[in-house]
């Protein structure tokens, strides 16, 4: 029995730039926060068969990977050349669709239990890598590179993607302070809502490669926000942080109508009568948890408001720890 997990993460800027439409133009840059919710993936070999057994959501048995029809475990199964006599679960601290790297987490913690099974040692780099490969270019889904290397990784870490593709992290210089203070005031609320589909990031993505200026602006500004996020953090500049959350909300919302809906924009003014200075919808947006950052007395009032709405809080911590073993028995 093999047990695997993966964290989950909150980006805090820059995102969208990490898609291959536009950093392999521009270049793309982002910051992002592994949190302690995780893909949990458990293993174990078949002895008295060469089914291939897959629980998540549902249950599949097949007797060949062509025949699974969850496109992710039949992507990562023939990547790894895992073909017969396995029975493989999953559980998540969320659900997909709801904006939190659920799906390059689950590939990555997926990876890293074939290849314990297979008893191989995999670097994280490679890890990261092989789940985007999987995800964007195998299964052809519309995704970035940070949701893999926040798994793979975890921490607080910016990634600089170059042109090429080529992907280097930089660790920013944050007083551990100054970590505690935005994790203690940055809330997530879970709207309810989950984004059942791709539209968003697909849409993004052809806009983009087809230049659409107001997409391509918008993403340059993102990137542009992305540094000085970083910086704020670095200087321990919360109250900056928090007032150029709200701009990069705003100017997100400038790539698609869908990004937002009129529910949301109000539970998001609610929480700024309140006192929270910034905010945004994780992920892609349309749904999923309401980012919102809260300092000082306005946390209670925030969090008393969005009660009152009836969205849950979902508490956290960062999580210095990527994808892992937790069990190879």
């Amino acid at each position: 029995m093999i047990v695997t997990r993966a964290p989950l993460r909150i980006p805090l800027g820059g995102g969208g730039t990490d898609f291959a439409s536009y950093y392999s133009r521009y270049s793309g840059f982002l910051l992002s926060m592994a949190i302690n919710k995780y893909v949990y993936v458990m293993l174990n070999r078949s002895p008295v068969d060469k089914l291939i057994r897959l629980k998540y959501s549902d249950f599949e048995v097949a007797t060949t990977l062509d025949e699974i029809r969850h496109t992710a475990f039949r992507e990562t199964l023939k990547f790894v050349g895992i073909d017969n006599s396995v029975e493989i679960a999953t559980i998540a601290d969320a659900a997909p669709g709801t904006g939190l790297g659920s799906s390059g987490s689950f590939t990555v913690a997926l990876l890293c239990a074939l290849h314990a099974f297979r008893q191989e040692t995999i670097d994280p780099y490679v890890l990261a890598e092989e789940a985007y490969e999987i995800e964007a270019i195998r299964a052809g889904l519309p995704v970035g590179k940070q949701d893999q290397y926040l798994a793979a990784f975890g921490g607080l870490i910016c990634l600089n993607i170059g042109k090429s593709g080529k992907v280097t992290l930089d660790t920013p210089n944050v007083n551990p302070d100054t970590i505690e203070r935005l994790v203690s005031d940055l809330l997530l609320f879970y709207t309810g809502i989950q984004r059942k589909s791709f539209s968003i990031p697909l849409q993004q993505d052809r806009d983009t490669e087809s230049g659409v200026k107001e997409v391509v602006e918008s993403l340059h500004t993102t990137k542009q926000m992305g540094l000085e996020i970083k910086e704020a953090l670095e200087k321990g500049n919360l109250k900056y942080f928090g007032e150029l959350l709200h701009y990069h909300w705003e100017n997100k919302k400038l790539r698609s109508h869908e990004v937002s809906t009129p529910v949301i924009d109000r539970w998001y003014q609610i929480a700024r009568d309140n006192g929270a200075l910034g905010g945004k919808v994780v992920g892609s947006g349309g749904g999923g948890f309401l980012m919102l950052y809260c300092p000082g007395d306005s946390k209670n009032k925030v969090k008393a408001a969005m009660a009152e709405e009836g969205l849950l809080e979902m508490e956290y911590g960062i999580s210095f720890d990527g994808a892992k073993v937790l069990a190879n028995v």
